[in-house]
């Protein structure tokens, strides 16, 4: 368990400055930031390895090609925040609410996301080799060529998403939602379907299921959805 003495710099309910952030970036300072300040703050390109961010308010705030390895994210608030082209490799986000934030272009290798929100984020062209997503709502997220296969997926909420070209061969579904979600190219060969919410999958996104496994009732919800009556 990482504490406070773990850090070499604290900073607690304080304002999140450019010039502080550089300066403490500059040092190879690794920082604890508690309930810290940084809404609409442009903190791009900076070197933040290793940085304990909890319960700070990030939201609209720019870390545009910044560097977050190892970096944990608990509880913070940063919707509208962007990412972009920035290294979150190994980083853990648990909790919290980044909804609307952006990742395209970022690096998520073995990253972590969990029990976190992620509606509307946007993921696409992001390096997501290793991610791993536990307990978290990425309805209407925008995910490109993501590939989650043979990984067991805990309560992700797909709803109205979009997804193309990600990899679900041989996923297992347990209490998660594709409901509505837009399915273009995703591949679902030998994928555990039983524990997902398939409603309002229409006939071209039905196809994607070529090989799958699912239950008698999802089959009949199915039909359904086509406007089909079995007899």
């Amino acid at each position: 368990m990482t504490t406070t003495d773990d850090f070499d710099a604290t900073l607690t309910e304080d304002e999140i400055s450019l010039e502080k952030v550089q300066q403490l970036a500059r040092d190879g300072k690794r920082v604890h930031l508690s309930c810290c300040t940084g809404e609409a703050a442009d903190l791009s390109g900076l070197d933040l390895k290793g940085w304990h961010f909890d319960r700070c308010k990030l939201a609209r705030t720019r870390f545009d090609g910044s560097s977050f390895e190892r970096a944990t994210f608990t509880a913070c608030k940063a919707p509208f925040a962007s990412f972009a082209g920035a290294n979150l490799s190994e980083a853990t986000i648990t909790g919290g609410d980044f909804s609307n934030t952006t990742f395209r272009r970022s690096s998520l290798a073995h990253a972590r996301f969990s029990r976190c929100k992620l509606m509307g984020a946007d993921l696409q062209d992001a390096k997501t080799w290793g991610l791993s997503l536990e307990e978290a709502v990425l309805t209407l997220a925008k995910l490109a060529k993501v590939s989650f296969r043979k990984l067991a997926l805990h309560r992700i909420d797909f709803s109205e998403a979009q997804l193309l070209d990600c990899d679900f061969r041989e996923t297992v579904f347990e209490e998660c939602s594709l409901r509505d979600a837009v399915l273009v190219n995703c591949r679902f060969e030998r994928a555990d379907l039983r524990g997902a919410d398939l409603g309002g999958i229409g006939l071209a996104d039905a196809k994607a299921f070529r090989g799958a496994i699912i239950s008698k009732a999802q089959a009949a919800v199915l039909v359904r959805e086509l406007g089909l009556d079995v007899v």
